[in-house]
């Protein structure tokens, strides 16, 4: 996996990074899904899609993200493999 440079928060130079190096209370848009298809299947059922905004709200011992009006647990394996760009002074937008 290729290293990524994460400042205070959000990804460095605006380039894209895992989901699992945001910091909580940052909103990101998904970018790229790098899992195995079924995995990328699977993330696209439950809302994590790419161009989705996504809002990272707890890093602990699972991510909590809250995705399409609603809160989703995913593990930190799981947010190496989805890519994201941060949103400047961004909203969660549902959809």
């Amino acid at each position: 996996m290729p290293k990524y440079q994460v400042l205070e928060g959000e990804c460095a130079g605006g380039k894209l990074c895992p989901l699992s190096r945001v910091e909580a209370g940052v909103v990101v848009r998904i970018k790229q899904l790098s899992a195995a298809p079924h995995v990328t299947d699977r993330l696209r059922e439950m809302g994590f899609c790419e161009q989705q905004r996504v809002k990272v709200l707890s890093r602990d011992s699972t991510f909590i993200c809250q995705v399409c009006n609603a809160r989703l647990g995913i593990s930190e394996k799981l947010a190496d493999y989805i890519l994201v760009e941060t949103v400047p002074n961004a909203q969660l937008v549902s959809s």
